[in-house]
């Protein structure tokens, strides 16, 4: 990731109205949401929000896709972890005990998913 993509997804980031909307459709992964819905869910007047909408997705933080009548959004987390790892990637310079916490602090609200072992 280069500096300037990272500099537009953080400034798309630092609205709250974008920060929330980002956050409402990390919450709805994988269906994603109507843009009423979300303009509901929000308040936020639908032509507030796809405004809203149309930074976000031109930071590649969302993607749309027509359904029917209704655009569903919903948040390219592809593109977020690779915002988050551009932030972290350097942070510890060769000295993981500076970043060990930070991935730590996520270990329990992302706690990685075990396979299970089928019995043969």
């Amino acid at each position: 990731m280069e500096t300037e993509e990272a500099v537009l997804a953080l400034a798309a980031l630092s609205q709250s109205t974008r920060l929330e909307a980002f956050r409402a459709l990390v919450k709805h992964e994988p269906e994603g949401l109507a843009a009423g819905d979300l303009a509901r869910l929000l308040e936020v007047p639908q032509n507030t929000l796809s405004a809203h909408l149309s930074i976000l997705t031109r930071a590649r933080l969302v993607t749309s896709e027509r359904r029917s009548r209704s655009i569903v959004y919903r948040a390219n987390l592809d593109e977020f972890r690779n915002v988050a790892v551009f932030l972290l990637r350097d942070c510890c310079d060769g000295r993981p005990e500076i970043c060990t916490p930070v991935v730590e602090s996520l270990q329990p609200c992302c706690p990685p998913q075990r396979k299970e072992r089928t019995r043969g």
